[in-house]
């Protein structure tokens, strides 16, 4: 999953979010800077990614985008289920993804003191671009994955794979609305209050 469904996840406590936030900029097991509730957030990021990489309904979705984009399908999945997860957000929270958004920039705002400096410049580009609230429409994933292209090394146009998602979208919806339930129930001691 990607960085919607991890904030998703952390049910709004603010040290749960600002170390899902920047458990992809902190390297190895050396945390001794951050508290034990960031901490938790870092492993619970983790915990999520894992548990995603071995799901049979991620890995079904994978497999829709080995055609030119297999090295990166782990990538494009998790970016197409945050889409899936923002488009219909109601049903998934109490809380609408504008306001969900919102306060969650706010949050990691308040805290930028605790967050790594690779993670600020990222959280600059989020929230100027107010990506979350932007995973729900499809241009708005399509603009992200232009911005990913830019960043990788490859030459890889990650945008030119939402033809794929569009050919695929109801067996992803599918394979999504699966997945979250599991994934829901294996994290229930944190998401039981969405």
């Amino acid at each position: 999953m990607n960085y919607l469904a991890h904030a998703y996840l952390s049910n709004n406590d603010k040290d749960l979010l600002i170390g899902n936030f920047i458990a992809d900029h902190v390297r190895g097991n050396e945390f001794s800077e951050f508290s034990e509730k960031i901490i938790e957030g870092i492993r619970l990021h983790r915990r999520i990614d894992t548990f995603t990489d071995a799901h049979p309904e991620f890995k079904k979705s994978k497999r829709l985008f080995y055609d030119g984009f297999e090295k990166y399908s782990g990538v494009l999945v998790d970016i197409y289920f945050d889409h899936l997860l923002a488009k219909n957000f109601d049903q998934h929270s109490k809380t609408n993804l504008e306001s969900f958004s919102k306060n969650v920039y706010q949050i990691y705002t308040a805290h930028q003191h605790l967050i790594p400096q690779s993670s600020v410049r990222f959280l600059d580009y989020v929230i100027s671009n107010n990506v979350y609230h932007a995973y729900a429409d499809i241009n708005g994933i399509e603009r992200v994955l232009n911005h990913l292209s830019h960043r990788i090394k490859h030459k890889a146009q990650l945008d030119q794979s939402v033809s794929l998602f569009k050919q695929h979208e109801t067996e992803l919806q599918f394979n999504f609305d699966h997945f979250l339930i599991d994934l829901k129930s294996e994290f229930n001691s944190i998401s039981k209050e969405l």
